[in-house]
């Protein structure tokens, strides 16, 4: 009897009037928090208001819905590519290009650097993202192939790292991304033998 007056009690949302006072100061504080997180949203959309263009680019990026992601992208690199000589020198700042440690002819190390510490998790969570959907097989693609001889964590790692050569390109020649750049390459040819065009396009995307 007891028993279902308790369970009774709780489904009826029955609470004391000191359970009342806590959550009326709970409630308070998380709309001051919601009102803080406005306000510095506001601030921050003022302040990349100048760079409307490269936003609107790297939205069209794989995985890249959020404007606060791309936001984030633009504090971490810049929209001047210039200041990088090539994608490999942006890859290798950021953290996604594994380190050559080599000394009599045997590797001591090829860990990843802790550089990028804003940027990397982000392409990382947008690669982990990106290669679930079908959206993108130029991507998926070359995921599911990296995985099977490499694991996860190093196809994933991969994939940002392709993911931050897009990126540098689009703000490089302020074009959006283009899907069939990647997909030329998917696909081996059947031949053993192929023109110098179609190596070189395999060999400059292989490296992304």
């Amino acid at each position: 009897m007891l028993k279902n007056f308790l369970s009774f009690i709780a489904v009826d949302g029955y609470i004391t009037p000191e359970q009342a006072g806590k959550l009326k100061i709970i409630k308070g504080h998380f709309e001051d928090l919601e009102s803080r997180k406005a306000e510095l949203e506001k601030l921050i959309l003022a302040l990349a208001a100048p760079y409307q263009q490269e936003l609107d680019i790297i939205l069209t990026a794989p995985s890249f819905k959020n404007i606060f992601s791309a936001i984030t992208v633009i504090s971490e690199i810049g929209v001047n590519m210039e200041a990088f000589p090539s994608a490999k020198h942006l890859c290798s700042w950021a953290g996604l290009t594994p380190t050559n440690n080599e000394s009599a002819g045997k590797k001591k190390s090829v860990r990843v650097s802790k550089a990028g510490c804003y940027i990397k998790p982000l392409l990382v969570q947008c690669a982990n993202s990106v290669v679930k959907s079908e959206k993108h097989p130029e991507i998926r693609n070359r995921y599911l192939r990296i995985k099977k001889r490499r694991g996860h964590k190093k196809a994933i790692i991969a994939i940002a790292r392709m993911l931050l050569t897009a990126l540098y390109s689009m703000l490089k020649k302020k074009e959006p991304y283009n899907a069939e750049l990647y997909k030329k390459s998917d696909a081996f040819p059947a031949k053993r033998e192929i023109t110098v065009e179609q190596a070189y396009t395999i060999s400059s995307t292989s490296r992304l």
